[in-house]
């Protein structure tokens, strides 16, 4: 971990750490379990579409953290601190795939009026309609993902864990798709033939919503934007805090701020001033938080207050 971090982040750097690794564990099981039982259900199919891809911002973040412990060198002089912001990116377009492939596949049974079919199945010498296999694997599937999603959640906001922030946000589309594909297989039980697509398509939408707004804020982050709330497209109040905070000590300053990862790197240009400023002098923000500003930048010219 980052030496430089708070205990308390590290620990929870090392908890996010160790819940990815879990996630992996537990969500490839789902997989295995959703491969067995999903028959020809479209939402069966469709969750285990989504479950393959809700590996995707695990494998990132773990990816993203062993960069990030690494030291500045002579290739990469600034570090890798914003390989963070680009793993919030590939996350947050496999949220966005998976609520792309949700709405399309359901869609598409719908207009088709696809009729799924579950037929009795012998097991252990009994015959036992799919459908009981199928909710029985739905209700593990919701399991794993409903205790991550909550455990990643309060971490994510600690850390300012874009990637995390945005897994919880996949662990919650697994559990809801879940439910949504036990709702939809009932309804099939009962002669409803729409309900099963009809239920992937409902869910969908808010997974999409969620996975725009994951891919608006990473991208921000890639060009250089103000940082950004966690999961949300308007200004950090710790952000808007820290450009009033230089604005008063340097007037007639042009202040620019920039998100890298979960760091905050601040530059101010204009007359240079006699002694740099810590941290303390600074920060107006929730104090825990003051780590994030990594950097503040003086240069010399004449710009006025932004």
């Amino acid at each position: 971990m980052n030496p430089k971090l708070p205990d308390p982040v590290q620990e929870d750097l090392r908890q996010a750490h160790r819940l990815e690794w879990w996630t992996l564990t537990w969500m490839s099981s789902v997989v295995i379990v959703m491969w067995f039982v999903m028959g020809s259900s479209q939402a069966m199919k469709t969750a285990l579409v989504e479950d393959i891809l809700s590996l995707v911002p695990a494998v990132v973040f773990l990816v993203a953290l062993r960069f990030e412990r690494r030291r500045p060198n002579a290739a990469f002089p600034f570090g890798f601190d914003r390989v963070q912001s680009l793993s919030s990116l590939i996350a947050a377009v496999a949220l966005c795939a998976v609520g792309a492939i949700l709405i399309f596949d359901s869609t598409s049974s719908l207009l088709s009026q696809e009729h799924p079919t579950m037929l009795p199945v012998r097991v252990f010498g009994h015959d036992i309609w799919q459908g009981w296999l199928m909710i029985a694997g739905l209700v593990y599937s919701v399991i794993p993902p409903m205790i991550l999603g909550r455990l990643k959640q309060p971490i994510a906001h600690r850390l300012q864990d874009e990637v995390l922030d945005t897994d919880a946000m996949m662990q919650k589309a697994d559990w809801m798709t879940g439910l949504a594909g036990i709702i939809g297989i009932v309804g099939t039980g009962f002669g409803i033939w729409w309900m099963d697509a009809a239920a992937a398509a409902f869910i969908s939408l808010s997974i999409l919503k969620d996975g725009v707004t994951s891919l608006r804020v990473a991208t921000a982050e890639l060009v250089d934007g103000a940082p950004r709330r966690l999961g949300r497209v308007d200004l950090a109040k710790d952000s808007l805090k820290l450009h009033e905070r230089l604005s008063e000590l340097y007037p007639g300053s042009k202040v620019r701020l920039r998100a890298t990862g979960r760091y905050i790197h601040a530059e101010v240009c204009g007359p240079l001033p006699h002694r740099a400023p810590t941290v303390q002098e600074v920060w107006r923000g929730n104090p825990e938080r003051a780590w994030r500003l990594a950097q503040i930048s003086f240069v010399p010219g004449s710009g006025s207050t932004s």
